[in-house]
């Protein structure tokens, strides 16, 4: 099999970015499937028929603006990306579940997912009992959900806030967003409908000039995930 990856990308703002570059830096070729386009963001609920994931040596759900437990969302293209998630699973799929995605891991092998009474919204540390694997950070938050660890699941990161990662068998999600860049940042802050930066009483401008200084860094740390990720996980 080629080494292929497909990035899911659930939410029009939130592409592959630097995860996609570390990937394809490290021999994958990289494919993308979008699932909720822009003219559908106020209407989400909308029927898709993913690809089969046999196709694949790895699959990578990304972030997306909605909570997992939606019912709307559940009976739509929520519950296909679970069965994705599910047949992945089955089929020995190596997936890197990014923010909502290692949510929708979780909720696919057990776990549940609920509003958070602590978001967190710009760089924060976090503990690591794998740092060849998940290395210390800081890495970029923007998230009002978290998970409870499915069955079987092995912790290997968190902060005081929430779980932060978690491995099942070739399965490795993230609550955090490796993917994030200065750009990247720009495009949710244009995007944030909700006004989270300023519910969270977020300084615009302290978090846009911390990315940029924490992008090289950031960078680097993406791209250790990822060989960590790809010989230790999906490297088959």
């Amino acid at each position: 099999m080629a080494r292929k990856v497909l990035f899911i990308v659930n939410d029009p703002v939130a592409p592959a970015g630097l995860l996609g570059e570390a990937f394809a830096d490290n021999g994958f070729d990289v494919e993308t499937f979008e699932v909720v386009p822009w003219d559908r963001v106020d209407d989400p609920a909308v029927e898709v028929t993913f690809p089969d994931a046999a196709g694949y040596r790895v699959i990578v759900p990304l972030g997306a603006r909605w909570p997992v437990y939606d019912d709307a969302l559940r009976r739509s293209w929520v519950g296909a990306e679970i069965r994705l998630l599910h047949d992945a699973h089955r089929q020995g799929v190596a997936v890197l579940g990014v923010c909502f995605g290692g949510q929708l891991l979780a909720a696919a092998h057990g776990g549940s997912v609920t509003r958070s009474t602590a978001p967190e919204l710009g760089w924060c540390d976090l503990d690591t009992d794998d740092p060849a694997l998940v290395p210390p950070g800081p890495w970029f938050q923007w998230h009002f959900d978290r998970w409870t660890l499915p069955p079987g699941a092995t912790e290997i990161s968190r902060n005081p806030q929430a779980s932060q990662a978690f491995l099942l068998g070739r399965n490795l999600a993230l609550q955090f967003h490796p993917e994030l860049d200065r750009a990247l940042l720009l495009r949710w802050i244009a995007d944030d409908r909700d006004r989270d930066i300023e519910t969270l009483d977020i300084d615009e401008g302290e978090l846009i000039t911390r990315t940029a200084e924490l992008e090289d860094s950031a960078r680097h740390r993406v791209h250790r995930l990822v060989r960590g990720f790809i010989a230790r996980v999906g490297g088959r």
